[in-house]
């Protein structure tokens, strides 16, 4: 579908020779941009934007929750569509779409009902390679042109919680680096961007089903992969695979992904255990409030969909009937956990957790959104429309759980660029806060009518919103 055009020939060839001069901009190549920050360093993005204010165009797009990356004039996206997992091109001028490939896998994983998607992992790129990841099929990498270069497959993913893959592919150098956590047979996997064959893989016991990122760490003297999973957040050798260091007690079930600033690494997460469960892991009381015929049995089918969608996670044998058996397992996950924001010091190696966590914090903690390290701030944004600034260097509160004026569960991860946050709820409210100060400071809000899942993309003076149906740039 070709885009809408804005109001005049003249507008539109200026909004193109902005959008194509990109030999000075800083790419969005992956989930959140530079390794996975959120931040933009060299971008200008407008503030008064909305579903008919700044819009340099708007294209429709099949819905999937994966943001878009950026390289150059190519916008890439990941899609499932017609039954099958695609990787998109568009181009950055005018937004029309330069080429769709897809792969049609012999089953697809499960996942969830309503907010799920067989597609939900953000491509990466260094301008060459276009790397996409689909836990339905494996790893497939395209070049720029939509040429396929190889093909990666993989076992089908049984998600953690059964929710379907969020995890998305990073590059390192040669390497494409990729979580592989799941409900049996965890991993994180190393293969070589030219040719796709394997160079590491290093398996994660214990780790059952994370949607967190790896990210890059430059740790002293030496670079190091790191990431969270089920009660433990882990450093890996790129070279090799091997670990490094880990720490322990953080939440028992990862939606988020570290970030770095000023030579320390951020984690917070959050996730229903401990005193936050949504259901009573104490057996009798779970049959009572369960068991509706009395039979002393649960089974995920006397569930309504939306219900089922978000209790199956605890059908941990995957039978189909919630047991004590189920619960205990739960449970003793949860005694491990710790729903927390940590600051971990550099320089560690092995069990770090007592000797390298600079400080924890424990309110105002993200679900699925991950935290952001911007101008000496670490920020969270909690469900509720609730957001949380502290000083990255101690750890102490400047604000704590101020509302932004939205309400709702947010999806999408916060982005920054040119002293703003941008913040986008999964209703489908875009927020514009000034960094800094000592009250979040709103300097704009906008309703797009409709669910925003894709964190947001900042290249040059330009910002990328996908929404439900549409794709915008600003």
């Amino acid at each position: 579908m070709r885009p809408q055009t804005i109001s005049s020939v003249v507008s539109l060839a200026l909004c193109w020779s902005g959008l194509t001069s990109t030999a000075a901009e800083a790419p969005w190549s992956q989930f959140r941009g530079p390794n996975a920050s959120g931040v933009s360093d060299a971008a200008k993005p407008p503030v008064a934007i909305g579903p008919t204010q700044g819009v340099v165009w708007k294209v429709e797009v099949p819905w999937s929750p994966s943001s878009p990356s950026i390289w150059g004039d190519r916008i890439y996206l990941t899609t499932y569509h017609d039954g099958q997992l695609e990787t998109r091109a568009h181009d950055r001028g005018d937004g029309h779409l330069l080429w769709a490939h897809g792969v049609k896998p012999d089953h697809i994983e499960e996942f969830h009902g309503t907010d799920g998607s067989p597609a939900a992992s953000t491509p990466a790129t260094d301008g060459k390679h276009v790397v996409s990841y689909f836990g339905s099929f494996g790893v497939i990498c395209y070049d720029a042109e939509g040429k396929e270069l190889w093909r990666h497959p993989l076992p089908l993913a049984l998600s953690g919680g059964r929710y379907g893959s969020g995890t998305s592919p990073i590059l390192y150098g040669n390497r494409v680096l990729l979580n592989r956590d799941q409900d049996g047979g965890s991993s994180i996997l190393a293969l070589n961007v030219e040719d796709g064959k394997t160079i590491w893989e290093t398996p994660r016991p214990g780790f059952n089903g994370s949607f967190g990122t790896p990210i890059v760490w430059h740790n002293g003297s030496v670079d190091e992969i790191v990431l969270p999973g089920a009660v433990r957040l882990k450093a890996y050798n790129p070279a090799t695979g091997a670990e490094r260091w880990t720490v322990e007690g953080i939440s028992s079930f990862v939606c988020t992904t570290p970030v770095v600033g000023d030579g320390q690494l951020y984690f917070a997460a959050w996730s229903p255990g401990k005193a936050d469960s949504s259901f009573p892991t104490d057996w009798p009381a779970f049959l009572k409030q369960f068991d509706a015929n009395g039979d002393g049995r649960v089974f995920l089918s006397e569930f309504d969909p939306v219900t089922r969608d978000f209790i199956r996670g605890l059908d941990v044998d995957r039978d189909g009937e919630l047991t004590e058996k189920d619960l205990n397992a739960i449970k003793a996950t949860s005694a491990k956990a710790e729903n927390v924001l940590i600051s971990v010091n550099p320089g560690g190696t092995g069990d770090i957790t007592k000797t390298h966590v600079a400080w924890s914090y424990n309110r105002g903690l993200p679900y699925v959104p991950s935290p952001l390290f911007y101008q000496d701030r670490i920020y969270l944004i909690k469900d509720g429309g609730l957001i949380t600034s502290l000083d990255a260097k101690s750890g102490k509160p400047i604000y704590s759980q101020e509302r932004l004026g939205t309400t709702g569960s947010y999806y999408a991860s916060p982005v920054a660029a040119d002293g703003r946050i941008y913040v986008a709820s999964l209703p489908g409210k875009l927020t514009v806060l000034k960094a800094g100060g000592d009250a979040p400071e709103i300097l704009h809000q906008v309703e797009f009518g409709e669910r925003i899942f894709a964190t947001p993309a900042l290249v040059g003076e330009h910002l990328y919103l996908r929404t439900q149906t549409q794709l915008y740039a600003f």
